[in-house]
């Protein structure tokens, strides 16, 4: 018997040692992480030579291989916009590999499909269009959404209007933006719900940038219709920058970029730098813009003990401009201004500031469990004169009118991110709770005249606006299909206090309202994809999403229609057919229970919620590589938008696009020659519900051509390189001008810039 225990024990130790043995040398872990700035690289491509398998870095750089037999192996390591590396690993090293990654030209080879279940469907495609495109404004950083088309129409310092999807967007009411968890969108801001004046983001700051189009995506919330665009700013630059710039119609500008700690801070995940920002010009208009812009940006980021890691980020604007406006086709015609770059009201114009705080505590509870909490505040000041009707509404003074607010935004969002690992599979649970609220004193749109004495209010009030919201996101990954399923809820209170006097226009719209109202709205996603292999992935998306209503019109509706739902799906695929060639498709449908574009202009006194809405269509995006310097992309969307319920010839939606297309050829030379030539086109659209009216499209193309060396760049950029005329926002109005005796509702515009060149220089050091 005593044997026979012997013999047990033995088996036992020995399977035990065997176990342990098999165990320690089953798995090597890594970082991958960037040489210069000792920043992890995330979704960085790890491929397993021993077993032919690719994995993902993790959001820390991290990587674990398993099932290692080998005594060594190669692996391959890349990351697009990086130098690809081979690197010799072996299993009995008891530390983890570190990895440094320089930065090098994109290899469309060495891209992949991304089946990673922490990213979205649209990953791959923003960083390549990152690595490829040249950003030169914070407009630009827009336009790389692939069918996201702006305008602008109220001299520079306006916040643009947005095109995505078949939707005039307003200036964001459909599409969600944000800056580093703050968001950019703002609840009824005086000129427009979802105001996303995006100008107090430099370029040069960007790091990355996410998006997402449809209301699919559980951490995004109200105004998350057709789509979010979410930008995360450098953490550590690379190299001190000074940038000059300056060009036709007395535009310069001058940015910098300072590193305030050296290398042995980056060594110790140190990093504070200070970023400015200053923007003159006068615009192509007859009556000088003097648009003005300036902007500070600061980020300090430090590890506190070994688990937590905390950001601070600190950010101002201000900006002021004159305006020529929209201008009817006729004031051209009839000889009223000289040419099609002149004003009928010169006090046309307005002054913005917004100031910007926030910290944010990452903290690895363990190596499965992250928690991160973040709180951000911002003070906006707002100011704009406007005249779009001149003499319709009142012929003896004109209609000129005046939008402006105050405001303090705060907010917090706590998020925890947990990740468990199965034999087969593994599941990725992120949960999330926030608060934002705004308070607005006072916001008021008035009747002035010459730009400065108010006539009348048409409204005057205060507006306090709270949102409570929290959602569960559950991923599992298993094989070569991911499930994804999620569940957020929101409830918003409003509050709007009218204070205009009695005798003024909007007495008698908040006649008897209660100035309180609220409401929760339920929002259910559902989102599964198959990746055939590295090359073909197909992903089918569902979910329902919300934009609120401004609170004014809340208030003077008695809490009707508060949140109209968004149900939308998509189809769509990535694909890889040739090594050299990445294509993303969808076909896509979303309804609306409200199609909302505030109407806070002059005149528009009648407050009443819109009707329900269709879309369908069809995004197609294509990038190629032709050789080692030469790249090519193309996107084009088609959209089918309409309003439900309304006779056919009558449903159409003023504005909203139809087809839109861009496309480019980038190089990027060894010598360092780089540049690009690229168009955007938007076809004609309907500018009123019958389309007897029309919004006209365009062409345009814009060209860079840089010389970029270790300490210094030189460049031009030209936009509309053949000069053509076109127009940039246009609008359906009934106007009148001084002369006139009837009124005439016809198209009115703002000219679209004619050819435009400006030098730049940058010095690194």
């Amino acid at each position: 018997m005593w044997y026979r225990a012997k013999l047990v024990i033995g088996l036992v130790l020995s399977f035990l040692f065997v176990f342990l043995s098999a165990a320690a040398q089953d798995q090597i872990k890594g970082k991958v992480i960037d040489k210069i700035t000792k920043e992890p690289l995330e979704f960085a491509v790890i491929n397993d030579g021993e077993i032919n398998k690719n994995i993902l870095t993790d959001n820390k750089g991290n990587f674990v291989l398993k099932d290692r037999t080998a005594d060594s192996a190669f692996i391959t390591v890349s990351f697009i916009g990086y130098v690809i590396r081979h690197v010799k690993i072996f299993p009995e090293s008891p530390f983890p590999i570190i990895i440094e990654m320089e930065k090098g030209v994109l290899e469309m080879k060495e891209v992949i499909v991304n089946s990673n279940a922490a990213s979205n469907t649209f990953h791959t495609l923003s960083n390549i269009d990152l690595n490829m495109q040249p950003a030169r404004s914070a407009q630009d950083l827009l336009r790389l959404v692939p069918g996201l088309f702006i305008a602008q129409h109220q001299g520079g310092g306006k916040a643009e209007q947005i095109f995505l999807r078949g939707f005039d967007a307003d200036h964001g009411t459909d599409v969600n933006v944000s800056v580093d968890g703050i968001p950019v969108n703002m609840v009824s801001q005086a000129h427009g719900q979802g105001y996303a004046d995006l100008h107090f983001l430099i370029p040069e700051t960007v790091a990355g940038y996410d998006f997402g189009k449809g209301p699919y995506y559980s951490n995004y919330g109200d105004f998350t219709t057709a789509g979010y665009v979410a930008y995360k700013t450098i953490n550590v630059p690379e190299k001190n920058l000074v940038k000059l710039e300056a060009g036709q119609f007395n535009t310069a500008r001058i940015v910098a970029i300072l590193n305030l700690l050296g290398k042995k801070a980056a060594d110790k995940q140190q990093s504070a730098y200070v970023a400015g920002e200053a923007l003159c010009s006068d615009g192509p208009f007859d009556y000088a813009e003097h648009f003005n812009r300036f902007n500070v940006f600061g980020k300090f980021i430090t590890p506190l003990g070994r688990n937590n890691k905390l950001i601070v980020i600190a950010s101002a604007l201000s900006s002021g401009w004159r305006a020529s406006g929209e201008i009817p086709n006729r004031a051209v015609a009839e000889g009223y201004i000289k040419d099609r770059f002149g004003v009928i009201d010169s006090a046309q114009g307005g002054f913005t500031s917004r100031t910007n705080a926030s910290i944010k505590l990452i903290s690895t509870l363990n190596k499965n469990i992250r928690w991160e909490n973040q709180a951000y505040y911002s003070n906006y000041y707002f100011n704009l004169i406007s005249n779009f009707t001149f003499y319709y509404f009142y012929p003896q003074t004109g209609d000129e009118f005046r939008q402006h607010e105050s405001r303090n935004l705060f907010g917090y969002t706590s998020r925890l991110y947990h990740e468990i690992n199965f034999e087969n599979g593994r599941l990725i649970s992120s949960s999330g709770i926030g608060i934002k609220h705004d308070d607005i004193s006072p916001s008021y749109l008035a009747h002035t005249i010459d730009g400065s004495a108010i006539l009348n209010y048409i409204q005057l009030g205060k507006i306090h606006e709270t949102n409570l919201n929290g959602y569960i996101d559950e991923t599992y990954q298993t094989g070569n299909w991911l499930f994804n399923t999620s569940l957020r809820i929101d409830y918003l209170h409003f509050y709007y206090m009218n204070m205009a006097p009695a005798s003024d226009t909007s007495a008698f719209i908040y006649n008897g309202s209660s100035p309180f109202a609220q409401k929760t709205i339920i929002s259910p996603k559902l989102n599964i994809q198959y990746s055939f292999n590295n090359r073909l992935q197909l992903y089918v998306k569902t979910g329902k999403g919300f934009h609120s209503n401004d609170a004014r019109i809340v208030v003077a509706n008695k809490g009707f229609q508060i949140l109209p739902a968004a149900y939308g799906a998509d189809i769509g695929i990535n694909w890889k057919p040739l090594p050299d060639l990445f294509i993303n498709t969808a076909l896509w449908y979303l309804y609306l229970q409200q199609e909302f574009t505030y109407g806070a202009d002059l005149g528009d006194q009648v407050v009443a919620p819109g009707g329900k809405t269709k879309r369908e269509g069809i995004d197609i995006s294509l990038r190629y590589q032709f050789n080692k310097w030469l790249y090519a992309y193309v996107n084009v969307d088609l959209a089918k938008p309409r309003s439900i319920g309304e006779q056919k010839g009558n449903d159409y939606l003023p504005l909203a696009p139809t087809f839109t297309s861009t496309g480019g050829l980038d190089v990027k030379c060894k010598n360092g020659i780089n540049g690009s030539i690229n168009y955007r086109y938007m076809h004609d659209r309907a500018a009123n519900e019958h389309y007897t009216l029309t919004a006209t499209g365009y062409w345009v193309t814009d060209l860079t051509v840089s010389y970029t060396r270790k300490k210094y760049e030189i460049g031009i950029a030209v936009e509309n390189l053949f000069n053509i005329r076109w127009n940039e926002s246009q609008f359906e109005y009934t106007s009148k001008l001084k002369n006139e005796t009837q009124p005439v509702d016809e198209v009115s515009y703002t000219p679209g810039t004619p050819f435009f060149a400006k030098l730049k220089c940058s010095i690194f050091f």
